[in-house]
């Protein structure tokens, strides 16, 4: 295995040892790894799943490599519009994006033989790592916000991990969770924190790459709470130029309920990170309602990079996206309509996106009206 580097301060540790987070600045890792390129034309030959692009994730190929995998990745790409193509990753096993990165997490912390796995979520990412943890046989408990979905809690449950409700927000969870990471024997499944969760949702872009043929849209347009696809699509973006595979670097849109936005806010006031305090009220994308992301910087930068921006979108348009994406067959959960609701009566001027629906409807439900 590859070091854990803090992009904060520097700091480095070997993956078998290290902290939780940075033992400095109590910051999330990134991974120092630099991957050879994927190559495309082999492709069609490779198993069917996200572990097809063994070059570029960060775990060492081998017989038992995909040992925890359900078969996660390679959703399909359905069009919206003339210019714009919807990613179905709530097909995924668990109906929702997050199996990209908890596969890789699950298999990280099977290698590493912890005594049990904590994590913390609104939801998706529970239940995520709780069903690749039960591949996996890993022991597994899951800190949620009391106000969880019933439906993700059932799901979480279903798959044997022990879910523990905390009083008050996602925050609140996360603080519980973290508060019991660094005990012994703990492996800390955080899909913000570790970067091997990032290495996994970077396989959206990879995929997109080669069902396009070797080239990406003008724009991918990203829901962003902790922001994990978003970085692991710069990622994903950043290797495949370094390795000449791609000419030219898409937009990176990122989408926030106006209720929830304090990277939005952050953008357009030219800071580097979020500013505090931030004004937040209840939003139906709980999924993206993170008033202090830990990677802020890293998003914003991200975004900046490749010329791109951040999208706001309201109640009232998030009932209407969701509602319309059901009437076209696809019935997503409303963090899941966030970035067609962002995009849908503008037409993005034109250009060419792609867009992910990441979790079923069946999680939570059509948005109720006001």
């Amino acid at each position: 295995m590859t070091e854990y580097q803090c992009p904060m301060c520097g700091v480095q540790s070997p993956v078998e040892t290290a902290p939780w987070c940075c033992p400095r600045c109590r910051g999330p890792w990134d991974l120092v790894f630099s991957p050879p390129p994927v190559p495309l034309a082999s492709l069609p030959a490779r198993v069917n799943s996200l572990w097809r692009y063994e070059e570029a994730l960060p775990l060492p190929a081998g017989p038992a490599r995909a040992a925890v995998s359900l078969g996660e990745g390679r959703t399909p790409l359905v069009p919206l519009s003339d210019t714009v193509t919807a990613k179905l990753d709530f097909l995924m096993p668990t109906l929702s994006f997050k199996d990209r990165g908890a596969v890789l997490l699950a298999e990280l912390a099977r290698r590493l033989k912890p005594g049990r796995v904590i994590a913390d979520s609104s939801g998706n990412a529970g239940t995520s790592i709780a069903a690749y943890c039960a591949r996996a046989g890993l022991d597994c408990t899951v800190h949620v916000p009391a106000g969880t979905s019933p439906k993700k809690l059932q799901q979480i449950g279903a798959h044997g991990a022990r879910t523990e409700l905390v009083p008050g927000d996602r925050e609140a969870a996360a603080q519980v969770a973290r508060a019991v990471a660094g005990e012994k024997g703990v492996f800390y499944a955080s899909h913000v924190f570790n970067p091997y969760f990032l290495h996994g949702t970077k396989t959206y872009v990879y995929e997109i790459w080669e069902d396009l043929g070797g080239r990406l849209p003008e724009a991918l347009v990203l829901p962003v709470g902790n922001g994990t696809l978003l970085l692991g699509a710069a990622l994903a973006i950043g290797e495949l130029r370094a390795h000449g595979l791609l000419t030219e670097q898409p937009a990176l849109l990122a989408v926030q309920a106006a209720a929830v936005s304090p990277l939005a806010f952050a953008f357009r006031a030219g800071a580097d990170d979020v500013l505090a305090p931030a004004s937040t009220t209840r939003t139906l994308a709980e999924g993206i309602a993170i008033p202090h992301p830990p990677r802020a910087r890293q998003i914003l930068t991200a975004v900046r990079a490749g010329g791109g921006d951040f999208l706001t979108v309201t109640e009232d348009q998030i009932r209407t996206a969701q509602l319309d994406l059901a009437t076209r067959g696809l019935y997503v959960e409303p963090t899941a309509a966030a970035c067609w609701a962002a995009v849908r009566t503008d037409g993005l001027g034109g250009r060419t996106a792609v867009l992910p629906l990441c979790g079923a409807g069946l999680k939570s439900g059509l948005a109720a009206t006001a």
